[in-house]
């Protein structure tokens, strides 16, 4: 079992920065693909990114390519994503997921385990 914890949302300006976290407890996130999704109001949720464990490998939808990143930080059992630039079309909940297959994953239901969310608002 795992529990995901997102936390780091708040208000930004545009053009601004906020960097997420997605803490893991219950198990290690060494050997889990972690995906961030994201949901804003009256819209279907939106696949950012993931990064694999292993290889490390990440992928990025288009939409934020360039301007968000995902790392990670095994000994803390934490996922980041780091978003620069950020928009007001960027608001919305931010959710982090894991799943136990190595591989790039784009889908929610992919995923086994998912956090709460934690809510990012852009100012124009």
């Amino acid at each position: 079992q795992v529990q995901l914890v997102e936390s780091g949302g708040g208000l930004v300006r545009a053009g601004g920065s906020l960097r997420l976290s997605c803490a893991a407890s219950g198990r290690t996130f060494s050997t889990y693909t972690v995906g961030w999704f994201r949901q804003a109001p009256g819209k279907e949720r939106e696949f950012l990114g993931t990064s694999l464990w292993g290889s490390g490998l990440t992928s990025y939808a288009d939409s934020v390519r360039g301007r968000f990143t995902i790392s990670r930080d095994n000994a803390k059992n934490t996922v980041y994503l780091q978003m620069n630039s950020l928009k007001p079309e960027d608001t919305a909940v931010y959710y982090c997921a894991s799943s136990s297959r190595q591989r790039v994953l784009r889908l929610w239901e992919d995923y086994g385990y998912w956090g709460q969310g934690t809510q990012v608002t852009v100012s124009s």
